[in-house]
């Protein structure tokens, strides 16, 4: 009886997910050293994602800060799995591998920063359901992105978890990734 409820707990679970198609999309992206990336190679771990671009002037680098420290935090402890963290451009036009390359160099060592083509980008951004604007172009071809603000957390079955805000703090998200950690059952066969 406890099996049949528990296989009937995880098909109900992987249903809502799937009915929420919320980071259920594979991407095809190319990492900072020029490689092919898709979620796919990341199966089998846990991954915080932050998608922003390159030239933001302050939140991108604060979240990406926080996201790395919360990763840092995780590190700490010993017995539990590595996290990835991954970084998506939502700006290719200037965010190519080699800016991105620089621009990860200054977060977490670890950090994979992912780019690609206008249309991949635009693809990964919808998989997860990132808004994504480029402004006005002021008078040096300068331009801000508006963009979603959230961190989110995939499971190593690659299935999104959960999502923190700007009013998250470093050690709220790893508190939180290691309560998922704990209780963590894999939807996918």
């Amino acid at each position: 009886l406890r099996e049949e409820k528990a296989r009937r707990r995880r098909a109900r679970r992987q249903a809502e997910l799937r009915a929420l198609a919320l980071g259920q999309g594979d991407f095809q992206l190319l990492d900072q050293a020029g490689r092919r990336r898709c979620k796919a190679d990341f199966r089998g771990q846990w991954v915080l994602l932050y998608f922003g671009f390159t030239h933001c002037p302050d939140i991108c680098p604060e979240e990406l800060e926080k996201l790395s420290r919360a990763v840092a935090l995780l590190e700490q402890e010993p017995g539990l799995p590595p996290v990835q963290p991954l970084f998506i451009t939502v700006d290719p036009e200037r965010d190519d591998v080699a800016a991105v390359g620089r621009y990860v160099r200054d977060f977490h060592p670890r950090l994979l920063g992912l780019t690609g083509s206008p249309e991949e980008v635009r693809a990964a951004s919808s998989a997860y359901r990132v808004y994504a604007s480029a402004g006005p172009k002021d008078e040096d071809g300068d331009y801000i992105v508006d963009h979603t603000v959230l961190i989110y957390l995939l499971g190593p079955d690659g299935l999104f978890l959960d999502y923190y805000g700007r009013s998250k703090t470093d050690a709220q998200i790893a508190q939180s990734v290691r309560r998922h950690m704990e209780t963590y059952e894999p939807l996918l066969d």
